[in-house]
């Protein structure tokens, strides 16, 4: 294969199990490239990279597959030449990596190059199984810059004759134009930044003469047409220009973990021009994702700038933190111990995000490290399964201290129904805090391999739940939801995947769900990348982003409405996700047009009430979820 590397060079790194792809309809494999080691009877596969000039290199990524199960490793040993001008060094470097046949997982390995200077590279990796898969090859270098007075120049007179001109001279009358240049461009850039910042000005008056216009003629908010303004933008100021597309979100951007934010436009709608309960704000957004927290009656208000953002592990975040109470919780130390890696037992992965991982694991003498307040009912000789999140080693510091964070306030949540805290490893890299699994795995695969009680489930012999033990977990979910809106923190993602399930239908919230890629599907993907989970989300969410605890509320009636399907299909299953956007603006020009959830099968009335009333359109008319928790224990059988 010649011209160029393709997907060695598009950026996505593919998945643990080369079998799975980041690309919907796609065969498998198809982020990775792969070699058997039958096709070359050499013992390696030769790559040479070509560059534009001669350059300083720095080191080698190299992102391998290593499934040993399927006799796929990442390469036993690269032996680079290195070209500098026309002919190869004689002496090439080697490496070798440290072969690791435990964990299964996808990784870069990474070749210290040594600072050698070359135009090109010829790489020879060689085979450590019957496979070699590589995603991605990345290099980092500097522009090599050579002393060009070493050499005497290229004049084509004989070596004895040279001109009279002195080439130092030349030289410096070079570098002279060169440092003009470079102060002309600072110029034109400063020039240019200049404009962008009045062209700025003059366009957001535009965008409000024009909002006030739209306003005037009833605001009509269809999603569906490319000429929507109803968008997700990564930044006001991006000036960058996008491939035309025919999707339903034209310009959204991965906000690194983050949701996305709204334009300024969306927040001229009519739900903040004219209530007094959400008012309008022309206030320049976050930097980060925006979450208005709007709370009960008498509660405060908390603006985006008062919203402390945690990235997160899994690639969300876990709750979104009004700063005071950050403040408050950050003033105490963490009431959790360190525990021992060596006594971690690897079971297997359960989700991955774009900050590190989380690992189902088994904890020797975790009983031990625990506080007397909570009790285990396992004996202490037995190992307590856990979930672990690991920071990856090579994480930012921001993702660092978010990390840190996260453990602060996760120490402090204690309730029956919210996964506890249990210990952390933080002494050393990777970073590590270690949570509560519950042995039934989480709520969604639970109620799925179960089935009501009645004629076809003793039919099928199959395992079921009653009716009884249904509104149970729905009451525990609201009353776990009901500690955390005490403390008005936002979930974000309340869904039946982030609900696990113990002995005798115990019911505890977690955050896993965006991690795994078994629902992947669940979240509305962005290139590639799973964001936002827009079948459990309110109308003010997908529009105006906007995470509060109404919003919660939201997620809440979708949730329960799996429940009473046992999971068996989708929020909206027969919607495509473009068609859940669209009912969305239904929503918002409140025409009696929106579809709602059809009540499910099993649900009496008074149950779907509380559904409904989860997803009225306007906030305050929402029930808390202290008046849910009370409807669902009138309820219960």
């Amino acid at each position: 294969m010649t011209e160029g590397l393709g997907q060695l060079t598009d950026g996505v790194c593919g998945l643990d199990d080369f079998t799975h792809s980041h690309v919907y309809n796609v065969w498998p494999g198809y982020d990775y490239v792969g070699w058997n080691n039958e096709s070359f009877p050499s013992g390696y596969v030769e790559i040479m990279f070509e560059f534009d000039r001669t350059r300083n290199f720095t080191t080698m990524k190299v992102h391998c597959n290593n499934m040993f199960s399927q006799h796929v490793k990442a390469f036993r040993q690269v032996v680079c030449y290195f070209r500098s001008e026309s002919d190869w060094e004689a002496s090439p470097l080697s490496f070798s990596p440290v072969v690791d046949e435990k964990n299964p997982s996808a990784r870069f390995v990474t070749v210290n190059l040594a600072n050698h200077m070359a135009s090109a590279i010829k790489c020879q990796f060689y085979f450590a199984d019957a496979w070699m898969l590589f995603s991605e090859i990345t290099f980092q270098s500097d522009t090599a810059m050579y002393n060009t007075t070493l050499a005497p120049p290229k004049t084509g007179l004989p070596p004895n004759i040279q001109p009279e001109d002195d080439p130092t001279h030349k030289i410096d009358d070079s570098n002279t134009r060169i440092l003009i240049g470079c102060l002309v461009a600072i110029i034109f850039i400063l020039v240019a930044i200049i404009v962008i910042i009045l062209w700025r000005q003059v366009w957001q008056k535009m965008l409000e003469k024009a909002s006030r216009r739209m306003l005037d003629d009833e605001l009509t908010a269809s999603l569906s047409i490319q000429s929507e303004t109803f968008a997700y933008n990564h930044n006001q100021s991006s000036t960058t220009s996008e491939q035309e597309s025919n999707s339903t979100y034209e310009r959204i951007f991965p906000l690194g973990p983050d949701y996305q934010e709204p334009s300024r436009l969306i927040c001229k709608l009519p739900e903040f021009s004219q209530s007094s309960e959400e008012p309008a704000s022309t206030s320049t957004a976050a930097s980060k994702s925006t979450i208005a927290t709007i709370v009960q009656d008498g509660a405060p208000h908390y603006a985006e700038a008062d919203i402390v953002n945690l990235q997160g592990v899994t690639g969300g975040n876990t709750y979104a933190i009004p700063a005071l109470a950050m403040d408050l919780l950050s003033g105490k130390d963490v009431a959790v111990e360190e525990f021992p890696r060596k006594l971690l037992t690897f079971k297997e992965k359960l989700g991955e995000g774009q900050f590190g991982e989380v690992h189902l694991c088994e904890a020797d003498g975790m009983q031990e490290f625990m506080n007397k307040e909570f009790l285990f009912d396992i004996p202490e000789d037995v190992p307590v399964l856990v979930a672990v999140k690991m920071l990856r080693s090579d994480a930012n510091k921001n993702a660092r201290n978010d990390f840190l964070k996260e453990i602060k306030i996760m120490s402090r949540l204690k309730d029956p129904n919210i996964i506890r805290l249990l210990a952390v490893c933080i002494y050393s890299d990777p970073l590590c805090m270690i949570t509560e699994y519950m042995e039934n795995g989480d709520l969604n695969q639970f109620l799925s391999r179960h089935e009501p009680e009645g004629q076809l489930a003793l039919l099928s012999n199959a395992p079921t739940v009653s009716f009884s033990n249904l509104c149970y977990m729905a009451t525990q979910i609201a009353s776990g939801m009901k500690y955390l809106s005490s403390l008005n923190f936002v979930h974000r993602d309340l869904a039946t995947r982030n609900c696990l399930v113990g002995k005798k239908y115990t019911i505890k919230i977690a955050d896993f769900g965006m991690s795994r890629n078994l629902y992947s599907g669940d979240y509305y993907r962005i290139q590639g990348r799973a964001v936002l989970p827009i079948r459990w989300m309110s109308w003010e969410s997908i529009l105006l982003g906007k995470f509060t605890t109404a919003s919660d509320v939201w997620a809440f009636g979708v949730t329960l409405w799996e429940i009473l399907n046992f999971c068996k299909e989708q929020p909206y299953s027969q919607l495509t996700d473009e068609q859940v956007i669209e009912n969305t603006g239904e929503f918002f020009r409140d025409q009696k047009r929106q579809i709602y959830l059809p009540q499910p099968v099993l649900c009496p009335d008074s149950l779907y009430k509380i559904m409904l009333s989860c997803w009225r359109r306007n906030t305050k008319e929402r029930p808390s979820f202290q008046e849910i928790h009370q409807a669902l224990l009138e309820i219960q059988p």
